[in-house]
């Protein structure tokens, strides 16, 4: 038995379940350890078995995270049967290296006390309110996930346990004051370099193309001149919210007199417990309490259940369907009324009924606006949904023309411009609507106009109807259309084969001492010194980092080219060690050691992997 720790999680308190309160994110990476048991395995590592309840757990968690995280996208998502399969498989990936992780760890002789993982509970932000550690909600969080408090602590401690074997490994890497300085001063260097760009598109305008040329490249690259498939769509949308009716008094009444449960607040009590470990010790503080004995002070002072005993025993208002069987049945229905010893899974109780606040409805000037608002909300869809049935008919029914929709629908329809699938105009940007424009459905032949498309709901308030009005295939232009194009693309090319070999030529001249003629015949010369940084990301710094050191006096010479794709002469005059603050400093070396460690971390579970015994099971590619 754990000692304070067990002591607190054996608290009848973990036992009551507070309605609806989406928790499987927060829980989400302790989760997995909780569910065992099943006729099955989803895996086993060295023998211990992974069951499907918590494979399929660990699953539920990454469905619930994932949607939190990316809302309607992941609905779309969830539809594709190879996305959750793949999903499935990393959930299982990821239970099976937290198991040898687990397996590891124990190996190591690594541990978490009990007075660690009872701090952790305590300082869990999720069981926090304002801040404070929450009895109440704490409660609610661990009951929701259907968990003893047991499972909880030991799921808490093998997270703990594994974050500490991450931690050993993460901290193993480091750098010397010597090393640091080194890199630091090679990082922030700097080179003071001349540059003489040679302009490939003034070279360009003076070449020479024949028509072979061109057709050639042209026949060759027909790839480049490709005109995409365009469209104009005609459509009608209708939108739910453009349908708004007035909501009248007796419309109000008539929702609030046939759903009086939404704003009824059920009757709720408010209990207090003493815990203790035997029916002796409970039927020794029940006769102390009946002999006037101040519930909360003995509540603190001898109740077993560390949480509640902090409040004198108060658990809190609890409605009937949150309460425990326990305490329902223990037939208490007056203020101030003591149960008897009442036997528990967690030990032995004396409960104390100390409110009752009776069920109450709200009135209903209360709640007025509030109705009013929802009965123009359905009104309105009512009304938008029927219209849609109307405009569907209609679409169908006369299949060459949009007018009989345009008709009952009241609107006329909408011409797009032409538009092809990268540049679709914002009206018609779903996903659903693209889907039926481009799945080639809707297009007749030789570019004629096609069939109506059906009803296209999009986010549920919003509806389209269309139809292409008029479609081009995709297709490539003929040469006669982009001449004029494929000869200066012709030119450039030959610019830049002759830029190349010019600067090949300059550079062989500068390197053996004769440059300075070599320069002048080509009408080029070295511009200004420029200090370069090794942070630089354009071309010509990354250029100039890759030339080798100058001689005293004689300037290292190389070549490259600029942002624009000129061919630019390198002349690197000096390198200068740079300087670095101490705060970039320290961030460089701590990013350095984070990725090393993780390169160590990796190689870890590499070698964990190769060298265990993992067999998986048959139930990965089940959808539940």
């Amino acid at each position: 038995m754990m000692d304070n720790l067990r002591t607190a999680a054996n608290s009848v308190v973990l036992k009551v379940i507070f309605g609806i309160i989406i928790v499987s994110f927060i829980l989400t990476g302790v989760s997995g350890y909780l569910i065992g048991g099943g006729s099955n395995y989803a895996a086993k590592v060295n023998g211990q078995e992974i069951s499907r309840g918590q494979f399929e757990n660990a699953v539920a968690s990454e469905r619930n995270r994932m949607q939190q995280q990316m809302g309607d996208q992941f609905s779309e998502l969830a539809a594709n049967e190879n996305y959750i399969k793949t999903m499935r498989q990393q959930v299982l990936s990821r239970l099976v290296d937290e198991a040898l992780l687990d397996q590891y760890a124990k190996e190591l002789g690594l541990g978490i006390s009990d007075e660690q993982v009872r701090k952790a509970i305590f300082a869990t932000p999720a069981f926090q309110n304002e801040g404070k550690f929450d009895n109440t909600r704490y409660n609610a969080l661990v009951n929701q996930m259907g968990m003893t408090a047991d499972q909880y602590a030991q799921a808490l401690r093998n997270q703990l346990t594994t974050n500490q074997l991450i931690s050993a490994v993460a901290g193993t890497d480091f750098m010397l004051p010597g090393e640091t300085d080194q890199l630091a001063a090679l990082v922030s260097q700097q080179r003071l370099v001349r540059e003489a760009t040679i302009d490939v598109n003034a070279l360009a305008a003076k070449q020479q193309v024949s028509d072979e040329e061109v057709a050639s490249y042209y026949e060759q690259n027909k790839g480049q001149f490709v005109a995409p498939e365009q469209f104009r769509v005609s459509y009608i949308k209708l939108d739910a919210a453009s349908m708004a009716s007035a909501a009248t008094d007796a419309d109000v009444q008539a929702y609030y007199d046939q759903h009086q449960d939404e704003f009824t607040q059920p009757e709720r009590k408010r209990y207090s417990i003493i815990q203790t470990k035997t029916e002796a010790d409970a039927k020794a503080i029940l006769d102390e309490l009946k002999s006037g004995g101040d519930f909360a002070a003995i509540a603190k002072e001898k109740s077993t259940d560390v949480i509640s005993k902090r409040n004198g025993g108060d658990m809190g208002w609890l409605e009937d369907s949150t309460t425990l069987p326990e305490l329902k049945d223990a037939g208490l229905k007056e203020k101030g009324q003591l149960s008897g010893v009442i036997t528990s899974s967690v030990g032995f109780l004396i409960a104390r009924l100390d409110d009752v606040q009776p069920a109450q409805v709200k009135a209903l000037a209360d709640v007025h606006a509030q109705i009013a608002d929802k009965v123009k909300q359905e009104k309105a869809l009512d009304a938008y949904y029927a219209l849609q049935q109307k405009v569907s008919d209609a679409a169908s029914s006369d299949n060459d023309s949009l007018a009989s929709a345009e008709q009952v629908a009241g609107v006329k329809a909408v011409v797009t411009e032409w538009f092809g699938h990268d540049n679709v105009p914002a009206e018609l940007n779903f996903k659903p609507v693209t889907d039926a424009i481009f799945n080639g459905g809707l297009v007749g032949e030789n570019g004629a106009p096609g069939n109506n498309s059906d009803i296209i709901t999009v986010d549920g308030d919003r509806a389209f109807v269309l139809r292409v009005a008029e479609h081009k295939a995709e297709t490539v232009k003929p040469l006669s259309d982009v001449k004029a194009q494929v000869t200066d693309i012709v030119k450039h090319n030959k610019a830049e084969q002759q830029a190349k070999l010019d600067a090949e030529k300059l550079l062989a001249a500068l390197k053996d001492g004769k440059g300075d003629e070599a320069m002048k015949v080509a009408g080029l010369r070295f511009g200004e010194t420029k200090t370069l940084s090794r942070t630089g990301q354009d071309p010509l710094s990354q250029a100039t980092f890759e030339l080798p050191l100058p001689q005293p006096g004689k300037p290292s010479f190389g070549m490259g080219n600029d942002m624009q794709g000129n061919v630019v002469l390198l002349a690197l005059d000096e390198v200068k060690a740079g300087e670095m603050p101490e705060a970039q400093k320290k961030a460089m070396v701590q990013g350095i050691t984070q990725n090393n460690a993780q390169i160590a971390f990796e190689a870890l579970m590499s070698n964990l992997r190769k060298s265990a015994k993992i067999k998986m099971g048959d139930i990965v590619d089940q959808q539940q």
